[in-house]
Parts: structure tokens; sequence; C-alpha cells
């Protein structure tokens, strides 16, 4: 599985704890910032994760802002893309599993670094299961086409 990752820097921080987690569990990652000391709006880093998803480069994405909110707003723009805000495991599970979400949001100024790692482990752990959710998600595709002529 490859991962993109992207913060903006109210979460420089917990994104560099991610990273690292990432790391010890052996996932393939690009870093597509912010960087040390360099401040960004979060739409730009939103965007292009989103976009480098939507074209198949990566499988999955990782966007951490101060709310986690807007990364999801603006992920969520993207033709083809789900992106669901996640502050606990339950979520982070279902996101994947009921919603087939590619990208996992989440806020530094509301969850902590362990809670953050869990989150990622289980988000990780999950696979879309269909069945009654299948359905769903179909019609999720079908909405974001009717806006978002490919």
């Amino acid at each position: 599985m490859r991962i993109a990752i992207g913060c903006d820097q109210n979460a420089y921080a917990l994104k560099t704890i991610i990273i690292n987690h990432l790391k010890k569990v052996d996932v393939e990652f690009a870093d597509f910032g912010c960087h040390e000391g360099e401040e960004v709006l979060y739409p730009d880093v939103a965007h292009t994760v989103a976009k480098e998803i939507a074209n198949g480069k990566y499988d999955r994405g990782i966007l951490l802002c101060g709310t986690g909110l807007g990364m999801a707003i603006t992920a969520n723009k993207v033709p083809g893309i789900r992106a669901a805000t996640c502050h606990d495991v339950f979520s982070a599970e279902r996101a994947i599993k009921s919603n087939d979400a590619q990208i996992i949001t989440m806020g530094a100024q509301v969850i902590g670094p362990e809670l953050a790692k869990m989150l990622i482990d289980a988000w990780l752990a999950s696979e879309f299961q269909g069945g009654r959710s299948k359905p769903k998600v179909d019609l999720i595709n079908e909405i974001d086409g009717i806006y978002h002529q490919k």
C-alpha cells in the first residue's frame, strides 16, 4: 500500500510522529508537506494529495490540519475522492469498511499522538467490505459523477 501524507503548519508535529510510525510498521509513503518552518494553506496540500490518489499514484492518503475538517472538505472536492475526518477508532475503521474512503483526515488540535497512531493502525488494517455498503458507495460515486464530469 502506498500512502500520500500531507499537513499544514498546525499539524507538522503530528505528521512527523505519524511518519515515524509509518516507518516502524513498514508502510510506503510520500510526504507532500508542509515541511518544518513552512506555512501553507491547507487546501493546497489537500488538493495535491487528493489528486495524486485520484490519479492512482497512491492508494490512500493521510491529511492533517488543526481540526481535520478543512482538509476533508477540500479533498472531497476532487472527483472520485472520499475523505473522512476520524477522531476515534470505530470511525477510522468504518471510513474504509463502510464508505471506502481513500483519505483519513485528523486534527492535531483535537487528538494526541498515541490516538493518532491507533487510528492509523485501524485504518490501515481495514478494507472495504462491500455487502450492504456497496450500493451506498455506488450511489455516492454516481452523485459525484453528476457534478464532476471526467
